[in-house]
């Protein structure tokens, strides 16, 4: 195991385990009386510079050693955000997050030279609203002397493999829009601090750098790549995160931190630890100062060894450590002042209190020149056969539950924007979109989205998201009845992938309005359950849509269908009426149910038997654009053409299961929440074959395949639909065999990949992923299945270079290509062992919520050459799909003056193909927050120019109101972009030239390919009329 390696009992969270238990017999010192401490603080010297100049003073001629006081506070893991915040249920997990704070602010007082880094603004915005004028005066003095530093500074440290890019920048504005409006830029951070998260992804550094961070240092690290940077001394170099920005556009200087982000072995003096204190009183038995000195010394040059400047950091901290700061400060009071007094004895080891920035700035005046990375740093592994994989698809109904909340966030930000104060207070009571934005930020902590918390906390998580959902129905509320100028009564159907919605299946007459955020028109199908009748469907212009009712074979409960066409950044109101005396015509799913081929022995299949030579018995949906074939004996898909490129791929998919690992001779890794192990390479089928039922309408086609009693799929095709829809319910997994399960779906075709696939980072850009490979080390690969495994946030793909399958996920999983011509997506999995990395309970989960999971695949069959066209358009359209609002109808005029709209769009013109409105949301009482982003990568589009730059005139792009001022910021909004500047580093690559800012031109705003622009706009709101 590597040095860096953690013991198996060793916490998720990165504490010790067993000798940092989580409950302690030590009496808790009491908080240092804040106050009685003014007077030194007033006498310290005050330095008003921002950014580096309050930085300490460091020795050119020695090793510094910059010690880093630090705390690394979870927003939710063992226990609840409020739990740990509080201090409850310390027989869980000793943490109170207040009184860290009050006892920091006190120690910090005490002494001048003390400094102190803080991260997570989801706790400290919650203190800071709770101290007295007083306090918070004294705290931004802190700020100000650069002994209280800020570090990272989004509501959370997010996690970089479940989260889509979105919201990792939802969740960052927050944050560093908290510090900015509190500290202005005395709290800006330069330092980018991600400390805990299981691996890291490309376009998390690429979103930093944007963010205008002048460096990023983590803790984990695979390994086997540590022990190679560590002989190689590229412990610390240039982070190039994107292939189509222009260097150094996403260029950052990234660390690797020496020992994680825990404190030196016997260096730790927290109430949580049992390393003995500095006794520095030679008359005492106890004294040991000299022996902990040399111990200090001899680390401190080992450390520096396997870096490149005359300086070392050491992290003096760990899991919600420091509520009782004096014991760390007491004794790192003693450790500097013991240590530097060896250089009169010709020591060249200076030791320092220190910041991640203060370091950062001593890396950069070394003017070197760095090595470039290029690629990403997943899958992680903390030792042989301990791949931090399995996270990837954990919790999956969690999981989309946060996707489905990102785009009614977007969809609740968009209206608060078009309406106006409206929006905000109105006829059904007072809207607000900051719950769910301050949730959906919480759910990016890296114990959330990743699935990695216990049960209880989970439950925590989806009830944050639930409360905030509530204020922002409130808001859509208000905001569509002033924009459609009529005063329902507005209904939200939750359960609809269920097939439930009280108002669709009792009323005899109703509205729905579907609402599209996207900068485009979209046709939309919408499917609502109904009673057993005919209905009468009208657009908004009163013309008759087709419709049609369709029995759920599984279910029996009857679905209407239309397709909406909604304009866009806008909304359709359709008018849905009953017939009386009439039923609807019957249906009937055609049952197709054969006994399985004798051929069919395993999981493995050899390329001849894809080739499934058609039969008059065949079962075939098609539309104009694609056609898909079911073997009549088996009822699985074999075949899919793509009608309109002429293209023909042999491809089967099924569900199998791996069976989890409980540990073995090899090693006593288990399959957990964190990792994915599977006690064998193959797995295994739920069926060979599956029971299958045809449905075919003028509106839908579709094929129900019935694997087993807990999981069951359907494959739809609707019309004009460019894509095959694979709607699949898995669950109750059944354990009762005492065997762990983890369920993927697989995609087998004829393709010839030479063991390469491509997966997304954070839903943006595209890695090129290759089987038991990794580009900056040669891999040992213990774990030939979960080694390679990646996050695949929106979609995974392979091609031979003329045909590609891509695969669109509706929320994060973990996916692999195990072998040529092979997809595979874990869609689900229920486990009966814990895997050791500090959660303490297996990823069960016997409650109701997450036992039973539904979700789609979207299956894409084009031309290598254009296939970039369809999956970035079809990702963008499925992650911010329509919004449908119900109501009962006869509502009463908004304004009796002017006539209801059963139409509207937020736009004069439509945005083009390759422009994405990422952000449109209100600032301030007259200001918005507005992003747009090119979402194609640089050449992806060979045929065409949707990879080519695009310029917009926003002067009158927006219909709701005008923008009267424009500025333009940095990504995350705090910076005024003109304004902006980050260090400059030297790759090996060659020196970058930083672009030089152009005059900003609201009637000409050019993106370049994956480049985003954050604007704030001073608007007016147009009047009713």
């Amino acid at each position: 195991m590597g040095a860096d390696a953690r013991p198996l009992r060793e916490r998720a969270g990165g504490g010790r385990g067993a000798a940092w238990p989580w409950t302690s017999s030590h009496a808790l010192c009491p908080p240092l009386p804040l106050l009685s401490f003014l007077f030194l603080f007033l006498a310290a010297p005050s330095v008003r510079a921002a950014g580096y100049e309050t930085c300490p003073t460091v020795k050119p001629n020695m090793l510094n050693v910059h010690l880093v006081a630090h705390t690394h506070d979870d927003v939710g893991w063992l226990k609840t955000v409020d739990q740990y915040f509080y201090g409850i249920h310390n027989r869980i997990q000793h943490a109170g997050v207040q009184y860290i704070l009050d006892s920091v602010i006190s120690s910090l007082l005490a002494e001048p030279t003390r400094r102190f880094v803080y991260v997570e603004m989801a706790f400290f915005s919650r203190w800071w609203h709770q101290q007295t004028n007083a306090t918070q005066d004294v705290v931004r003095d802190l700020v100000r002397q650069g002994r209280l530093e800020f570090a990272n500074g989004g509501w959370v440290m997010n996690d970089e493999a479940a989260t889509h890019y979105g919201a990792i920048i939802d969740q960052m504005t927050l944050g560093l829009r908290f510090l900015e409006d509190t500290f202005g830029n005395d709290g800006r951070p330069r330092v980018a601090w991600h400390i805990d998260p299981f691996g890291h992804s490309r376009e998390q550094a690429s979103l930093f750098a944007q963010m205008g961070f002048d460096g990023f240092f983590f803790g984990r690290l695979d390994y086997q790549d540590k022990l190679v940077r560590k002989m190689k001394l590229e412990m610390e170099q240039v982070w190039r995160a994107s292939a189509s920005l222009k260097p150094p556009t996403a260029d950052l200087f990234t660390g690797v931190l020496p020992n994680m982000y825990n404190p030196p072995e016997n260096l730790c003096w927290d109430v949580l630890c049992a390393d003995k204190p500095i006794v520095d009183d030679r008359r005492s038995p106890e004294y040991n100062a000299k022996e902990l000195v040399d111990y200090f010394l001899k680390l401190a040059k080992e450390q520096g060894q396997f870096y490149r400047t005359n300086h070392t950091v050491m992290t003096m901290g760990s899991d919600f450590q420091y509520e009782n700061a004096n014991m760390w400060f007491k004794n790192l009071d003693k450790l500097i002042q013991l240590v530097n007094a060896q250089q009169a004895n010709g020591s060249r080891v200076n030791v320092l209190y220190s910041t991640p920035a203060c370091y950062l700035w001593e890396l950069n005046k070394a003017n070197l020149t760095w090595s470039v990375k290029q690629d990403d740093f997943f899958p992680y592994a903390d030792g042989p056969h301990m791949f931090w994989t399995g996270f990837f698809t954990s919790r999956p109904a969690l999981k989309r539950y946060e996707r489905l909340s990102y785009n009614f966030l977007q969809v609740c930000n968009q209206l608060e924007a078009l309406a106006g104060p409206a929006a905000n207070m109105g006829p059904y009571g007072a809207g607000d979109s900051a719950p769910l934005n301050e949730a959906m930020a919480v759910l990016q902590h890296h114990d959330a989205v990743s699935g990695t918390s216990k049960q209880h906390v989970a439950n925590d998580y989806a009830r944050q998201l639930a409360a905030g959902w509530e204020p922002c129905e409130v808001l859509l509320s208000n905001a569509l009845a002033r924009l459609s100028g009529s005063k329902e009564v507005f209904t939200f159907c939750h359960n609809l992938n269920t097939s439930l919605c009280p108002l669709s299946q009792t009323s005899k007459s109703f509205q729905v309005i579907v609402y599209n955020p996207l900068g485009r028109k979209v046709n939309w199908m919408v499917r609502l359950p109904v009673s057993k009748h005919v209905f009468l469907v009208k657009d908004p212009s009163g013309a008759v849509v087709p419709s049609d009712v369709v029995t759920m074979p599984s279910s029996n409960i009857q679905e209407l269908l239309f397709s909406a066409s909604v304009p866009a950044l806008g909304f359709s109101i359709y008018s849905v009426t009953q017939v009386p005396g009439w039923s609807p015509r019957a249906h009937h799913p055609e049952p197709r149910f054969r006994k399985s081929l004798s051929w069919i022995k395993s999981s493995s299949y050899v390329k001849s038997s894809l080739h499934v030579k058609p039969s008059s018995r065949d079962l075939t949906i098609q539309n104009e654009y694609i056609s898909a074939r079911f073997d009549p004996d088996t009822g699985l898909l074999v075949e899919m053409k793509n009608l309109e490129q002429d293209l023909l791929l042999p491809v089967r998919q099924a569900f199998y299961w791996y069976n989890a690992s409980t540990g073995n001779k090899l090693s006593s890794q288990a399959s957990g929440a964190y990792i994915f192990r599977p006690n064998r390479q193959e797995p295994l089928f739920i069926s060979h074959w599956a029971q299958t039922r045809l449905v075919k309408t003028a509106l839908v086609q579709e094929v129900h395949q019935n694997f087993s009693a807990w999981c069951s799929q359907v494959v739809r095709l609707y019309p004009g639909q460019r894509h095959l829809e694979l709607e699949w319910t898995v669950g109750p997994i059944p354990v009762g065999d005492g065997w762990g399960k983890e369920v993927i779906s697989r995609f087998d075709t004829v393709l010839e990949t030479k063991g390469l696939f491509f997966t997304d980072s954070n839903g943006r850009e595209i890695l090129e992923r290759r089987r038991d490979y990794r580009p900056t080390w040669k891999l040992n690969q213990t774990e030939p299945v979960a080694g390679n495994y990646y996050p695949v946030n929106s979609r995974i793909y392979i091609t031979d270079g003329n045909m590609q399958l891509t695969v669109l996920t509706d929320r994060s999983q973990g996916g692999s290509s195990v072998s040529d011509g092979s997809i595979e997506l874990m869609v689900h999995r229920r486990l009966l062992r814990d895997d050791d990395r500090g959660v303490g309970e297996p990823l069960l989960e016997t409650e109701v919520a997450g036992l039973w999971v539904r979700g789609r695949h979207l299956v894409l069959l084009d031309k290598a050459r254009t296939a970039a066209i369809r999956h970035r358009l079809q990702a963008e359209k499925e992650l911010l799909a329509p919004q449908l609002v119900l109501a009962r109808g006869g509502g009463t005029p908004y304004h009796l003056e002017v006539a209801p709209r059963k139409q509207f769009t937020g736009l004069r013109r439509e945005l083009p193909p390759n422009v994405h409105l990422l952000t449109l949301a209100r600032w301030g009482r007259e200001m918005l927050l507005l992003r747009l982003e090119h979402q194609f990568a640089l050449g992806e589009d060979m045929d065409g120019n949707l990879s080519s730059p695009v310029t917009l005139d926003l002067r009158d792009l927006f219909s709701a109101f005008t923008i009267t001022d424009l500025k333009e910021t940095t990504l995350a909004a705090n910076q005024l972009r003109a304004r902006a500047s980050r260090l400059q580093w030297t790759p090996s690559t060659g020196p970058t030239l930083k672009p030089s800012p152009s005059r900003l031109d609201p009637a000409s705003i050019t993106l370049k390919p994956m480049e985003i622009r954050t604007f704030l706009a001073s608007v007016q709101w147009e009047e009713e009329s």
